[in-house]
């Protein structure tokens, strides 16, 4: 097992603070669910204090990185966050340092370029069948505010299927989460042009399907500058 290093004692420094990160990387560096210690068995291995130890202690259960167990065989126990407890942070960070709609526009637009470039180079006949069969369903797609919505968020995680992002897919589903939570127009309820919306879709998955990254990301980023200007368009007095 690796070993504990003491916390530092600086001027200035929070030893509260110094704490949580002392035993933040001693828990990535053991695999999941393994005992850190008891608490007083912990404050004596870091020379601080046993309150010390309780609050930094909250502040890694707070992130999902700590476990207390009580009773025989208690103690703490290192953890790792699942995906909703990382969004409910990222989401936290955004609310704490409010983003504008547009902020929050320009970020999605540029991991969504990325993102098609990324599923262009999947070659998986299974992956590319499926996403073949969804390009298909937009001649027929009804041109409504949640038609439109579901259509765009079964082609998103379709494309996360097809690569291995896990930071795209967390940034993309948090910033679009808080954009349409501060009543920002949605960029999928294009429904005065839905027919150019479909359209541009249709050349993206076109693009994906043909293993052709840059015509996907050219797409991608043509399709985000039309609904930018739109946005702006309504804005203007």
């Amino acid at each position: 097992m690796p070993s504990l290093t003491k916390v530092p004692r600086r001027r200035g420094l929070n030893l509260v603070v110094a704490t949580a990160e002392v035993l933040r990387e001693h828990i990535f560096a053991l695999e999941p669910g393994a005992l850190i210690g008891s608490l007083h068995d912990l404050a004596y291995r870091l020379e601080v204090g046993i309150v010390t130890l309780q609050q930094a202690a909250r502040v890694l259960e707070h992130e999902g990185l700590l476990e207390v167990r009580r009773g025989p065989g208690g103690g703490y126990y290192g953890a790792r966050p699942d995906d909703a407890a990382l969004e409910r942070a990222f989401d936290a960070y955004l609310r704490v340092h409010p983003a504008t709609y547009e902020e929050a526009l320009d970020m999605t637009s540029l991991l969504f370029n990325e993102l098609v470039a990324a599923a262009a180079g999947c070659r998986e006949a299974d992956m590319l069948g499926q996403l073949g069969k969804l390009g298909e369903r937009l001649d027929d797609l009804e041109r409504t505010a949640a038609a439109l919505g579901s259509f765009e968020l079964e082609f998103q995680d379709q494309l996360f299927r097809m690569v291995s992002r896990p930071l795209f897919e967390m940034l993309t589903r948090v910033t679009l989460h808080y954009a349409w939570g501060r009543g920002g127009p949605q960029v999928h309820q294009l429904q005065t042009d839905s027919a150019r919306w479909c359209e541009g879709r249709r050349k993206i998955i076109d693009a994906i399907l043909a293993g052709d990254a840059e015509l996907a990301r050219f797409e991608a980023n043509r399709q985000n500058r039309q609904v930018v200007r739109r946005h702006l368009g309504t804005r203007r007095p």
